[in-house]
């Protein structure tokens, strides 16, 4: 049986696990796992999905829980996908902050998982890489 909850922390092992398992880590500083720790500690919002304590999903974001709840990750293992964890995933977070609106980048391939669930595009998202200066 999978349980989802909301954990305090994340192992950096598994969470380097489920985003090469995943996919996602093709779009992630895979090479460089400092920088995935500090991401990890720098969420206030760590969702998982466990079978039998292994890590077999999670959700990674930041929230204020009641206005904006933004999503960094959202990554289930190749084995686990398809069997609705991911929604789950997303409903348990919509539990903790009913009133907050999600918010994510979803990386091409994902885009008809979210227009599924009922995600929209949002025409007036910007970005300002880090490569990048402000003018």
């Amino acid at each position: 049986m999978i349980s989802f909850q909301k954990e305090s922390t994340l192992n950096l092992e598994e969470y380097i696990f489920i985003l090469t398992d995943s996919g996602l880590g093709k779009r992630r500083p895979m090479d460089n796992p400092d920088h995935l720790e500090q991401m990890i500690q720098g969420s206030n919002l760590l969702v998982t999905a466990r079978e039998n304590g292994q890590l077999v999903g999670f959700l990674r974001g930041l929230s204020d829980f009641c206005y904006r709840c933004f999503i960094a990750d959202l990554a289930v293992a190749k084995g686990y996908q398809g069997q609705g964890i991911g929604r789950e995933i997303l409903n348990y977070t919509r539990s903790l902050a009913p009133e907050a609106r999600l918010i994510l980048f979803a990386a091409e391939d994902a885009e008809p998982f979210y227009k599924r669930l009922g995600f929209k595009a949002h025409e007036h998202c910007y970005q300002l890489k880090p490569c990048e200066s402000l003018k």
